[in-house]
């Protein structure tokens, strides 16, 4: 879990939930693997001052700088299938859906690309099947992190509203492409901040694949000053200090693991969760 308050928070988060996939690990192979990503992550923590002095040689602190400087000067364009004054709300699947599930990510959050991984294709079931509608609020705070300054959560965050633009499946696709295990940097990797990185991956799309208004909008930053204003909501949201956040009907939804709260990673501890709280 990636949290914007505090590293030593975001730390103890992950120690519980490498934790929990130890646990589940005995099970099969498949929680096996949910170790080795969770060592991964836990490496890069411990690394995150090499990580911060790499992002500084590489200029990653002008970068950030550079990218919101432009972007703020740039008039605002919303995509196609969002609502709000700012077009920050992007809710997809039936909207008449009894039930609202709102995930909370941030493009570079290794514990989001997790969730994805693990539990992305079970939420795009249940939006399938109408168990709920979904509502995405994203973040760039990882771009301000030290360890971490560049601006790949920005960028990645501007390609999805192009993505958003062509339709809700290819935002959802798009943004399954980019946490993939194949394709999402380390923590400290500023990947994203790549306008080709982020087209490459596309290609693996059907819908963006090949599509030029989309690599279009991607290289001229089309959605980059809606990109900071989906930031500014995340920022605002004042029960939201870490990622990936879900929430159900309002509730966040978490799971316990060696006796503290976390957020609902795996398959089996999300429907656990879910079930629980859905209104009939």
């Amino acid at each position: 879990m990636s949290n914007r308050n505090s590293h030593q928070n975001k730390q103890a988060a992950r120690e519980r939930l490498r934790a929990e996939r130890e646990r589940q690990a005995k099970k099969d192979r498949t929680r096996r693997q949910l170790i080795v990503g969770g060592a991964v992550v836990a490496i890069l923590a411990i690394a995150g001052g090499i990580g911060y002095g790499v992002s500084q040689m590489n200029g990653g602190g002008d970068a950030n700088k550079k990218w919101k400087a432009a972007a703020e000067k740039e008039t605002l364009v919303k995509p196609a299938h969002t609502t709000g004054p700012q077009g920050t709300t992007v809710v997809i699947g039936d909207q008449k859906a009894k039930n609202t599930l709102h995930v909370y990510e941030d493009m570079r959050c290794p514990i989001c690309a997790e969730f994805e991984q693990y539990t992305g294709s079970t939420v795009a079931k249940d939006i399938k099947d109408g168990t709920f509608k979904v509502q995405y609020t994203m973040g760039t705070f990882l771009d301000d992190k030290e360890g971490m300054i560049g601006a790949g959560s920005k960028n990645a965050l501007s390609a999805l509203g192009a993505a958003l633009n062509v339709s809700p499946d290819a935002f959802l696709e798009y943004k399954s492409a980019l946490f993939s295990a194949k394709n999402h940097p380390a923590e400290t990797d500023d990947a994203f901040a790549s306008d080709q990185k982020l087209i490459e991956i596309a290609q693996q799309v059907k819908a963006l694949k090949g599509n030029k208004s989309f690599e279009k909008a991607v290289t001229n930053g089309t959605y980059d000053r809606w990109a900071l204003a989906m930031s500014k909501t995340f920022n605002d949201t004042k029960d939201v200090d870490s990622t990936p956040t879900i929430k159900l009907n309002g509730k966040i939804l978490t799971v316990t693991v060696q006796g503290q709260q976390a957020p609902p990673i795996t398959p089996e501890q999300f429907n656990s969760v879910v079930r629980e709280n859905l209104k009939k």
